[in-house]
C-alpha cells in the first residue's frame, strides 16, 4: 500500500519518494517492522491468552531429564508470526505481483489450518487435534492450488540463462530476452544445473511438455506437504523451529534477491525470475517475525507457536524456494526438517515390520530426533529393544539441542548457499 501511495507521490518530485522504488529499502523495512510487530503485539497476545487461561497441555516433566515443567504456557503463538509477517508485507509490498500473493495465500491457508488444529486440541480437549486425514487435505489444497497457478499465470514466467562463447574463448552467461514459462529447477552442485521436468516425461512423446507440468504440480504439493509437515514436527523444543526458520528465510532471501537481478543471475549463472524481488520483502518480513517471536520463545519459553505457526512456516519455504526454483536445494537447506520427518518414518516403521515378527523393537530412543539427546535409558520403555539405546551417552538440556541444531541449520544454509558457485 505505501509502495504504490510513495511511487504516485513521485512525480510530484516529493523529496525521498523514490527511494520507495529500491528492494532493500522496502526489505529491511519489512525486517524492522515485523520485529516490532511481534515483540509489541506479541506481549499483548501473551497477557491476553494468559488471562483466558488458554494454554497447551503440559508436558509431562518425567520424560525431560532435568526435570522441567511447562505449566500454563500459552499457545497459538503461530498468531504472532503470520501478523508480524502480514502487516508488513501489506504495507511495503507491490501487492499486484503473483508472487507475493501466493505467499501470503499460503501463509493464511497453513496458518489458518494449523489454527483448527490448535483450537480442537486446546477448546474441544482432544490431544489429537485436526483428524489426520484433513490436515493432508488441506496440504495438498494448497500445493494444488500453488502449483496450478505457476503453471497458468502469464505472470509466473522467467528468463533463462544461455551461455554464450566469445571468439577469446571467454564464456559469457547472457539471458533469453524473452521472458518464458519454465519447467526447469536447479540441481545443486552439478555443473550444467538445470533439471527440465519436461525431459524427466520425455516418454510421453508429444505430450512430454503437459505432461512435465503435471509433475511440476505434483512435486509442488509433495515440496509443499513436506516442509510443512517437517517444521511441525521440529517445533518441539524452545526457540527450535522459529531459530532454525529464520536462518532458512536468510538463505532464500539471498537466493530471491540474485534470481531478481539479472547482473548477478547472469554472474552465478542461474534463471532471471522478474518479479521476484517482491519475495525478499516477503522473506524479510518473515526472518524478522522468527526473531521477534525468539523473544517470548526462546527458553524458557512464554509462548508456544503451535501448529497455528509452524505449518504456515514450512508452506513459506516450500512455496518460495519452487518460485525461484530451487526445490531440489530444500533436502539440503532444510536438512533439519528433513531429518526431523526421516526419524518418525523410519522408527513407526521399523517397529510396524518387527512388530509382525512378534518383537517390540525400535530404532531411537524417542522421535522426532531431537527428544532423542534429552531422554534417558532409564525412561525408556521397558518392553522395548533399541537399536540405538546407547547414543548419546548422556542427556543434554534442551537449550544446548535448540542451539546446535541452529549451528547445524547455518552449515547447512552456507553450504546451500555455496552452491552458487561450486559446481
Amino acid at each position: 500500500m505505501l509502495y504504490y501511495i510513495f511511487r504516485f507521490l513521485e512525480q510530484f518530485n516529493i523529496p525521498g519518494a523514490h527511494i520507495w522504488s529500491y528492494i532493500s529499502f522496502r526489505a529491511l523495512l519489512a525486517l524492522i517492522f515485523s520485529l516490532l510487530i511481534s515483540a509489541w503485539f506479541g506481549e499483548y497476545f501473551i497477557k491476553w491468552m494468559k488471562r483466558r487461561n488458554i494454554a497447551e497441555t503440559a508436558r509431562d516433566p518425567s520424560i525431560d531429564p532435568f526435570g522441567v515443567e511447562k505449566k500454563g504456557v500459552p499457545t497459538m503463538g503461530g498468531i504472532i508470526i503470520i501478523v508480524a509477517i502480514l502487516v508488513p508485507v501489506i504495507l511495503l509490498g507491490r501487492m499486484r505481483n503473483i508472487y507475493l500473493l501466493l505467499m501470503i495465500g499460503t501463509t493464511v491457508w497453513l496458518g489458518f489450518l494449523g489454527f483448527m488444529d490448535d483450537y480442537i486440541k486446546i477448546f474441544r480437549k482432544n490431544k489429537e487435534g485436526l483428524k489426520g486425514r484433513y490436515k493432508i487435505v488441506g496440504q495438498l489444497s494448497i500445493g494444488f492450488i500453488v502449483g496450478l497457478t505457476l503453471w497458468l499465470s502469464p505472470d509466473a514466467v522467467v528468463r533463462e540463462n544461455v551461455t554464450i562463447a566469445q571468439q577469446n574463448q571467454e564464456v559469457v552467461i547472457k539471458h533469453n530476452p524473452n521472458a518464458v514459462k519454465s519447467l526447469k529447477t536447479t540441481i545443486p552442485f552439478i555443473k550444467n544445473h538445470n533439471l527440465n521436468y519436461s525431459d524427466v516425461m520425455a516418454f510421453c512423446g508429444k505430450y512430454k511438455v503437459a505432461a512435465g507440468w503435471v509433475l511440476f504440480v505434483f512435486m509442488t504439493i509433495l515440496v509443499v506437504t513436506a516442509v510443512s509437515n517437517g517444521a511441525n514436527l521440529n517445533d518441539g523444543m524452545d526457540g527450535m523451529c522459529a531459530g532454525n526458520s529464520a536462518i532458512v528465510g536468510v538463505a532464500l532471501a539471498i537466493f530471491a534477491y540474485v534470481s531478481s537481478h539479472i547482473v548477478y543471475a547472469a554472474y552465478f549463472d542461474i534463471m532471471y525470475i522478474p518479479g521476484s524481488e517482491e519475495l525478499v520483502v516477503f522473506l524479510a518480513a518473515f526472518v524478522g517475525a522468527m526473531v521477534g517471536f525468539l523473544w517470548y520463545n526462546a527458553y524458557p519459553a512464554q509462548v508456544f507457536m503451535g501448529d497455528t505457526g509452524s505449518l504456515a512456516i514450512g508452506g513459506i519455504i516450500g512455496v518460495c524456494a519452487l518460485i525461484i526454483h530451487k526445490e531440489l536445494m530444500l533436502p539440503l537447506l532444510c536438512g533439519i526438517f528433513f531429518i526431523e520427518s526421516l526419524s518418525v518414518i523410519i522408527q513407526t516403521q521399523w517397529f510396524k515390520i518387527q512388530k509382525r515378527k512378534g518383537k517390540r523393537v525400535r530404532v531411537f530412543r524417542a522421535t522426532p530426533i531431537h527428544d532423542t539427546f534429552r531422554r534417558l535409558d532409564s525412561q525408556l520403555d521397558a518392553t522395548s529393544t533399541y537399536i540405538l539405546k546407547g547414543w548419546p551417552h548422556r542427556p543434554f538440556h534442551e537449550s544446548k539441542i535448540t542451539i546446535r541444531f541452529w549451528i547445524t541449520t547455518i552449515i547447512l544454509a552456507a553450504l546451500t548457499i555455496i552452491t552458487l558457485k561450486v559446481r
